[in-house]
């Protein structure tokens, strides 16, 4: 694992410390957590909110939610976001022992060709790997590699270890149905550009423990939920636990930077529809206004192949108003990056919102 540099700047005047924030990350990124095996990060976030003496629960589906009391009457501000991200589970144990893979959320198979794994069997411990076609060398198979569709039937995972059988993966402890996770390759540059899989939306999460801080140091007027959720990536996460005395909900995720897209790695977005329609128009202004009053370059824009946790809440009968923002990310569901400066601004504008009343 690459350890990479981390930032040593000072907590802003806001309260918010980038640099703590920053190393949380590279732990989340670092700590396995695709669809359905979510465990282990939510025990990392809940190790943080005991450090901070901070009660909080986990919902019987396995969603944390932590609170920070406000100072007035004001509104009761949910955000929520998901610690859960891509992955898959073995599909098949092939006849030359190789794996099949089923995958866990939305992502194209040709951006997972050459990830490293990590295979978690029931028993425990993790076997790794590497993800490969089945005609991935050149030499063997030329122009048969170039021309290939990367899809399912043709994509594997070629395992660290002597088994050229199924009996032989079996004996290593592997069975359909154990989970796969691709590991991050999470690398922070000189120039504050964090690179990795996965930040789609260990970042977010990441952000609310620096702001979580930041609202204990200076309480807000709002009093903040944070609601991490688990099963975001396969459309269900915020479905149900967003708390009941919630009177708006602002979900953060990333923004996805691309052509025709105003969403950019150094800001924050407020995506103002997606694929389930309109957010809340009422509310975006409110974060429109906060993000004036900080004085952040804040991007708006529209994601039309994209859905958050604030789609799952709404479509499952939240009866309140919903907003999404989010720093931005490149190739999202691939390879990702963002900068700094985005999470930074990230965290400014939930801080700017929810310390005016």
């Amino acid at each position: 694992m690459t350890v990479p540099p981390v930032p040593t700047s000072a907590a802003l005047s806001t309260g918010f410390d980038l640099a703590f924030t920053t190393t949380l990350l590279l732990r989340l990124l670092n700590t396995p957590s695709p669809t359905g095996f979510t465990d282990a990060a939510v025990r990392l976030l809940e190790g943080e909110l005991d450090a901070l003496g901070l009660s909080h629960t986990r919902s019987k589906k396995g969603a944390l939610t932590w609170e920070v009391a406000g100072t007035a009457a004001s509104p009761h501000t949910t955000f929520s976001g998901h610690v859960d991200t891509l992955g898959a589970m073995v599909k098949e144990i092939k006849e030359n022992g190789r794996l099949r893979l089923a995958m866990l959320g939305g992502y194209d198979w040709a951006t997972i060709e050459g990830a490293y794994v990590q295979v978690h069997p029931q028993a425990g411990g993790v076997l790794t790997g590497t993800v490969v076609n089945t005609h991935q060398s050149t030499h063997v198979h030329g122009p048969a590699l170039r021309d290939l569709k990367r899809e399912q039937a043709v994509m594997e995972v070629r395992l660290d270890a002597s088994t050229t059988s199924d009996a032989g993966t079996r004996a290593l402890g592997l069975e359909v149905g154990d989970f796969v996770s691709f590991e991050p390759r999470a690398v922070l540059t000189d120039a504050g550009y964090l690179k990795s899989r996965h930040l789609d939306n260990k970042a977010a999460v990441a952000i609310f423990l620096g702001v979580t801080r930041a609202l204990l140091g200076q309480p807000p007027v709002h009093t903040v939920a944070f609601h991490v959720t688990t099963y975001e990536e396969v459309g269900h996460g915020a479905a149900t636990g967003i708390p009941a005395h919630t009177d708006e909900l602002i979900a953060v995720d990333m923004a996805a930077v691309g052509e025709g897209q105003t969403s950019s790695e150094h800001h924050v977005t407020l995506c103002v529809a997606d694929s389930g329609g309109p957010y809340d128009h009422a509310l975006g202004n409110r974060l429109r206004a906060a993000a004036r009053r900080a004085g952040l370059d804040l991007k708006v824009d529209l994601y039309p192949y994209y859905a958050s946790d604030g789609t799952a809440a709404w479509r499952a009968g939240g009866d309140y108003p919903v907003a999404l923002i989010g720093p931005g990310v490149d190739a999202s569901h691939a390879y990702e990056r963002t900068h700094l400066d985005a999470l930074r601004a990230t965290a400014e504008l939930m801080l700017a919102h929810v310390r005016q009343g």
